[in-house]
């Protein structure tokens, strides 16, 4: 057996559907191996958009998605989606190619050391200096990318490796683990801390992006009455219109939601990252009790320092800790009325239309065109925390962003794997005109797969989010503005269907047209960005919302 076919037939063994990548003359042994197997190769246009896509898709089921690249400038093009999984607890599996080992005779010729480039971004790399070693090398980056936290693994193939035979070797037997429980006295003592509290809240973040976790987590606040917000990342876990629920702490900035906070005296922390959403902004004052549910210890600074962490499966702690509070009601008629007067102020409904439309415009018609289960895909602009902040979501993993390593150019790949997991659901990315036209190119992918999604390009003609950064910080807009394509032209070339909304629909009729139509749908809109403004502000609710008195 040549040991790419063994590579090959371990990654059959671990389940993988598809391979994301680019290829290059040190894998083609690797190539023609995948040829003849029963794994999907797709051939993207970009190696940082195969990593988007096999991060997205590791997000989505829970196993490493998996991507490939050759040697040199085809492996730092992976980089920066390997850091995307890596900071967004997404599993991943990248695979380089390298020069060979023995009589390389091109010297230093794209020549880069990928292992210890790769080696801050991943939880483990390495490169496989001798075939027999592939089984056991597959089974632990595997092991090791899906364990809680997941996160990147690459290994390296060298040419020559690829193409040695290895005899008749076999793939190791891949096994699913489940993460340790909390022991019964932190329980305990998490259940005591809880009961004693005046007015507890939970945070729930990316680490609950789990169908059981949002189950538990439910069922948690349904008993107990607790109140909970999400991250930005976490979005969906809780459905926003669940009577618990506080919605989404869209803003770095005091929000309405964070009031609930100011109230609270304990707050519960679960599958909660400060790399995605700072603990600074909710706890300004360093001064709240924490209680912390994840599945590993956490870095504490200096305004988050848990008193407690409850170490393990967080459905497993959410649901013990149910049944020993079930006694008790934390239930709020303020918390109620609080929840009532935020959903007015940030649902708004259907928000007044000039046009160019303003982004709580086009939040509230994207949300008007898509059911519950259906999915947005947010690339990285101002318009992601409009989004945020917004448009209500419902189900776990339906609102796609990254506020980790918050990398432009992420969006269409998100979706496109979005698509290839739920064929079921409708999908919609959408990007800003500099996002979308980091990873453009990959339309053309979209539309050689024949995905059934539609595209939303947010038109302003700069780089909206650092502009509004630029103003707050009383700065000359400088350096911001660039010129366009025709999107819907450039949508056409690639063989996608093409739209413009001009105004003379609503933008929700446009959508709906774009869904209807097969194949990949282009939608450019314009956007007017005056209001970023209020989201330099701080809200705060009126003292009678919460006024003990009306109890």
């Amino acid at each position: 057996m040549k040991a790419s076919d063994l590579f090959v037939a371990c990654l059959e063994q671990e389940g993988v559907e598809y391979v994301f990548g680019v290829p290059g003359e040190e894998n083609l042994d690797l190539i023609e191996s995948l040829r003849t197997s029963g794994i999907t190769l797709i051939v993207t246009r970009h190696e940082q958009h195969a990593a988007f896509m096999a991060a997205t898709y590791g997000r989505l089921t829970g196993r490493a998605g998996v991507c490939l690249s050759t040697l040199g400038p085809g492996a730092t093009n992976l980089l920066t989606g390997i850091a995307y999984a890596q900071l967004g607890g997404m599993p991943l599996f990248a695979i380089t190619g390298q020069k060979p080992i023995r009589d390389n005779t091109q010297g230093g010729f794209q020549l880069i050391d990928i292992v210890h480039t790769f080696a801050p971004q991943t939880k483990w790399n390495d490169s496989i200096t001798d075939g027999a070693v592939i089984p056991r090398s597959i089974r632990h980056a595997f092991k090791v990318a899906e364990a809680e936290r997941p996160g990147a693994t690459h290994l390296e193939l060298p040419e020559d490796i690829a193409g040695e035979e290895v005899g008749d070797m076999r793939p190791q037997g891949s096994i699913r683990t489940r993460p340790p429980i909390a022991d019964e006295s932190a329980i305990d003592s998490a259940a005591e801390a809880i009961a004693s509290a005046r007015q507890p809240i939970l945070i729930y973040s990316a680490g609950t992006n789990r169908e059981t976790c949002a189950q538990s987590l439910a069922r948690f606040v349904e008993k107990t009455g607790i109140y909970a917000v999400g991250t930005q990342m976490g979005k969906g876990v809780l459905a926003e219109d669940h009577e618990q629920s506080l919605f989404c702490m869209g803003i770095h900035q005091h929000d309405y939601v964070h009031t609930a906070i100011d109230e609270a005296d304990l707050v519960i922390t679960v599958g909660y990252s400060p790399i995605e959403y700072p603990p600074y902004v909710w706890n300004p004052k360093g001064d709240k009790r924490i209680i912390d549910i994840d599945y590993d210890t956490t870095t504490p600074d200096e305004f988050y320092s848990p008193e407690q962490e409850l170490l393990g499966l967080i459905s497993s702690s959410l649901d013990r800790l149910r049944s020993r509070l079930i006694e008790y009601d934390f239930g709020s008629p303020r918390f109620a009325r609080l929840r009532e007067y935020v959903s007015e102020k940030l649902h708004i409904g259907h928000a007044a239309v000039d046009y160019p439309p303003s982004p709580a415009y086009i939040v509230d018609q994207v949300r008007l065109t898509l059911d519950r289960y259906d999915i947005i895909s947010l690339d990285n602009g101002i318009y992601k925390i409009w989004f945020a902040r917004l448009y209500p979501a419902y189900i776990h993993n339906t609102v796609l962003l990254d506020n980790a390593l918050a990398s432009m150019g992420a969006g269409l790949g998100a979706a496109m794997a979005a698509r290839l997991v739920h064929p079921d659901r409708q999908v919609l990315a959408v990007c800003g005109d500099g996002g979308f036209e980091m990873n453009s190119q990959d339309l053309e992918t979209a539309v050689r797969l024949q995905l059934d999604m539609v595209v939303l390009i947010v038109r302003d003609c700069g780089y909206g989010f650092i502009r509004w950064k630029q103003q707050s910080a009383g700065f000359t807009d400088f350096g911001m503005g660039f010129g366009n394509p025709d999107f819907v032209a450039l949508a056409q070339a690639y063989g996608a269907n093409g739209i413009r909304h001009t105004g003379e629909q609503t933008l929700s009729t446009v959508l709906t047209t774009a869904f209807e139509q097969p194949g990949v749908t282009l939608v450019e809109c314009a956007v007017n960005y005056d209001s970023n403004s209020e989201l330099s502000n701080e809200y705060h609710v009126p003292p009678k919302v919460l006024d003990h008195s009306s109890d």
